[in-house]
């Protein structure tokens, strides 16, 4: 980085540009396999949210490797700078004010805790999409699973390259056993508990 570069702090606050939205900014980063469910919920309660007149912004792993990561492989190496860029980009849209949705296999502990230190305490909310891989690859809704195990597909996450397990994750999901309406009722009930959403009065 040259020494040139100097942070420059704004007039308005995150504290202030949330205030409005009634809603404290925050960053739900989904993780787990392909097929999980991620994105599914991650869209779910994007809906929800937005249904209750709070503001938001969803980053899904496809659509980023459409744009701003198109440059970027599947090697360990740019699965780390594609976390990094996202939680980057993440940490920008929750300095907005708004509550952000990223849904992507961030396989690696690492990547997840460089992400969480990004935001101040409270505001990163790490949700394990504990769904079996079995589960996963009955769906397999790209085909990819059956691809990584023909060969096809190299350093696919949970067949040849490792999916690293949250140790403490703030919420756990299982969409083998949960529905989605189920999925986004637990996660609203915890942003309310932890008064990252307010209750509306109608």
């Amino acid at each position: 980085m040259s020494n040139n570069i100097v942070w420059h702090n704004h007039k308005v606050t995150r504290a202030e540009r949330a205030a409005p939205k009634n809603q404290h900014p925050c960053v739900l980063w989904f993780t787990g396999l392909s097929g999980s469910g991620k994105s599914t919920i991650a869209n779910a309660l994007d809906v929800a949210l937005y249904q209750r007149g709070y503001h938001t912004f969803l980053l899904d792993g496809d659509n980023v490797r459409h744009g701003l990561n198109k440059d970027l492989g599947f090697s360990d190496e740019d699965r780390v700078e594609n976390i990094r860029r996202i939680g980057e980009m993440s940490k920008l849209f929750a300095d907005a004010g708004l509550i952000v949705l990223s849904a992507f296999i961030s396989p690696f502990t690492s990547d997840r805790r460089m992400v969480r230190n990004l935001m101040p305490a409270g505001e990163f909310i790490e949700v394990f999409m504990d769904t079996p891989i079995e589960t996963c690859e009955d769906r397999d809704p790209k085909g990819l699973y059956e691809k990584a195990r023909a060969g096809q597909i190299k350093d696919f996450t949970g067949i040849d390259s490792p999916y690293e397990v949250p140790e403490h994750p703030e919420v756990v999901l299982d969409t083998s056993s949960q529905t989605v309406d189920q999925c986004v009722e637990q996660l609203l009930e915890y942003l309310l508990e932890r008064k990252l959403i307010l209750e509306r009065q109608e």
